[in-house]
């Protein structure tokens, strides 16, 4: 009996730690279900109308960036997309931004406190793409100002890290709920910028693992084309003149996959594509290759900096373009942006592309539609690194420690949001042609 008794005793110990590391261990299962919460399933929730989702004419899309990342919102990135070093504080002398976020809308649990300072002493927050509500927010916004839908970036070369992936796949994930909700559509553009070619093919793989896991294609707000699922490729056509960019051959197998697989499919390719000039890859097969696609998307955002190299373009490239689409039966959308700017992230001069009040961006889209086009990408809804971003800005970011930000010269946070609008409305004839930008092309949807 005392012989059992002391085994008893000595047992009692590690019994009292084998729960308390069973408890830890539980606890531990609970934070990493909760930041680790399921997103590639079917969506079930709610799908209003609102854009048609079963083609591209007659819209305006916009792409979605969905990369900015913050400490602390669970995606264990740091503050990508924000700060030049991740790991580091996002503060004064780390920063690759050139526009301020308008988060006066933001509820608390989604903003997040950077090592900024406003000039009234309060420390400056910001948003995260993590963070679902703030993506659905942004949908929400593109439907209250009618921007019918985005293309949801999807950068292939970061599809191997789990980390990275996972945040993707929540972008994704909250884009899907935002589109339903809010009657836009979505889809994906697969940006091939970076792969290394022998992975090239295998974004097929990611596709194939989106349609079967979530049902993607089935979904009521995904964006389809000429009766299929489109699926937008980015990078193929390019010449290595500005950046490395994919192999010509791996892009064309991988164009013929998604075709295989049933997809209709929209290509970004270079702005010189047609004549093989500028930006375009010179290769014999390169206009076989581009009219596999359903729909063709050049690239031109920094193509032209001011408005003699806008009207230049516009007569070189887009108006040629329609044509030579129109004869060859393939649908054309062109890319249009508001300003361009690279201080933070490259060191260039701020604002090296001026907006102009809207005017850079509203002579673009009359130049489209003189030419005859009938859809239109504003590249992008949320990309401030680039100073290319549509969605709400700030007058007033701040300023500490001699940072410099672009803000949108006083005029509304929603100024483009508005602007994108009238596009749509201006490409469906719901609006007659305005060459400037004026009250009364922004304010016509009030009358």
């Amino acid at each position: 009996m005392n012989c059992l008794h002391q085994t008893s005793n000595q047992n009692r110990i590690p019994y009292r730690f084998l729960i308390l590391t069973l408890i830890c261990f539980a606890s531990s299962l609970t934070a990493f279900a909760e930041q680790k919460e399921e997103v590639l399933k079917p969506y079930d929730g709610p799908s209003n109308p609102g854009a048609d989702p079963s083609t591209l004419k007659g819209k305006v899309m916009t792409g979605y960036q969905g990369w900015f990342n913050c400490k602390g919102d669970g995606a264990n990135l740091g503050w990508t997309h924000w700060a030049r070093n991740t790991g580091k504080p996002f503060a004064p002398g780390n920063i690759t931004v050139d526009l301020w976020p308008d988060t006066s809308e933001y509820d608390d649990d989604e903003l997040y406190t950077t090592g900024f300072l406003h000039a009234d002493g309060t420390a400056a927050k910001t948003f995260s793409s993590h963070n679902r509500k703030t993506v659905i927010r942004h949908f929400k916004w593109m439907a209250d100002y009618g921007i019918d839908g985005a293309f949801v970036q999807r950068f292939a070369n970061g599809l191997h890290d789990k980390t990275m992936r996972y945040h993707k796949d929540k972008v994704l994930s909250s884009a899907r709920e935002g589109a339903n909700r809010y009657g836009r559509t979505y889809t994906i553009m697969y940006d091939l910028t970076g792969i290394p070619d022998k992975y090239i093919i295998k974004v097929f793989d990611d596709w194939r693992m989106l349609r079967d896991k979530m049902h993607i294609t089935e979904d009521p707000a995904f964006q389809h084309h000429n009766g299929k699922p489109l699926v937008a490729i980015w990078g193929v056509g390019f010449n290595n003149e500005i950046k490395r960019r994919p192999g010509f051959q791996e892009c064309a197998e991988l164009i013929k996959k998604f075709k295989a697989g049933g997809c209709s499919v929209m290509l970004g390719t270079a702005t010189g594509w047609r004549a093989q000039d500028k930006d375009a890859l010179q290769n014999p097969e390169l206009h076989s290759v581009l009219l596999m696609a359903d729909v063709l998307s050049p690239w031109s955002v920094g193509r032209f900096g001011d408005m003699p190299g806008l009207h230049r373009h516009a007569k070189k490239y887009w108006q040629q373009d329609v044509v030579w689409a129109r004869e060859h039966d393939i649908d054309y959308m062109p890319v249009l942006f508001p300003g361009f700017s690279w201080h933070n992230l490259k060191g260039a001069k701020l604002a090296s592309i001026p907006r102009l009040d809207g005017q850079f961006l509203w002579s673009q889209v009359v130049a489209n539609k003189k030419a005859g086009c009938d859809m239109l990408y504003i590249a992008m809804f949320d990309e401030v690194d680039e100073a290319t971003a549509i969605f709400k800005c700030s007058n007033n970011p701040p300023n500490s420690g001699g940072s410099k930000f672009l803000t949108l010269d006083g005029l509304e946070s929603d100024f483009y949001l508005r602007l994108a609008g009238q596009a749509g409305k201006l490409l469906r004839d719901e609006i007659p042609l305005t060459e400037t930008v004026s009250s009364a092309v922004l304010n016509i949807v009030d009358k």
